[in-house]
């Protein structure tokens, strides 16, 4: 039986070192460059693209192409490394689909990002969303009705991102994944910290 009185030693500086490790500014820079990298360029072609080229067919092609490299690096990489989140589908013997979101449980020797780069992975995972939904009531209010079929493509690649990974938000808090049945999010809407804590 041990003593409660015994003295138990304190690792203050694995604690500090920890916190200089988390504040450092920039682990991984080519991933949080990617990060933004094919999200700010489709936003940015889907800007010029009617000054650059006549052809409406070769401007969908450049920005899709953008928003699925952007979807592919974020869900396969970027959400790994930056903030330690993964989801996807995978399909049982049954031929039922079931989607898996993962939270890397948090470690002194955790490969995670820092607090910087989880703020350019939500902010850009959040604010890039708002923004194609902004183009989308530009496009349509504009009658410009041939464009609404990138920009909903651009609001669907980009909100499935954002929903996956608030998913894993939700119920990772604690480093188990959540309920991997269904892809309904009931946790979101009882749980509005998730969002505003992220900014």
């Amino acid at each position: 039986m041990a003593d409660a009185t015994e003295d138990v030693e304190l690792d203050f500086a694995a604690d500090e070192q920890e916190r200089a490790r988390r504040s450092a500014v920039i682990r991984h820079p080519v991933a949080s460059f990617f990060h933004l990298f094919f999200r700010v360029v489709a936003i940015v072609v889907y800007l010029l693209c009617e000054w650059i080229s006549k052809s409406f067919a070769s401007c969908f092609v450049l920005i899709i192409a953008l928003l699925s490299f952007d979807f592919w690096s974020v869900k396969n990489v970027t959400g790994r490394l930056l903030v330690g989140l993964r989801w996807w589908n995978q399909i049982d013997e049954d031929g039922k689909s079931l989607w898996v979101f993962e939270a890397k449980k948090k470690s002194r020797n955790s490969n995670t990002g820092t607090e910087a780069e989880e703020r350019i992975f939500w902010l850009g995972l959040i604010i890039c969303p708002l923004i194609w939904t902004f183009f989308f009531f530009t496009s349509l209010f504009s009658l410009k009705i041939k464009w609404l079929s990138v920009v909903v493509a651009g609001i669907s690649l980009q909100a499935a991102n954002l929903y996956g990974y608030l998913r894993c938000k939700a119920g990772g808090q604690d480093g188990h994944p959540p309920d991997n049945r269904s892809f309904t999010g009931q946790q979101l809407p009882q749980r509005p910290d998730i969002i505003f804590g992220i900014l």
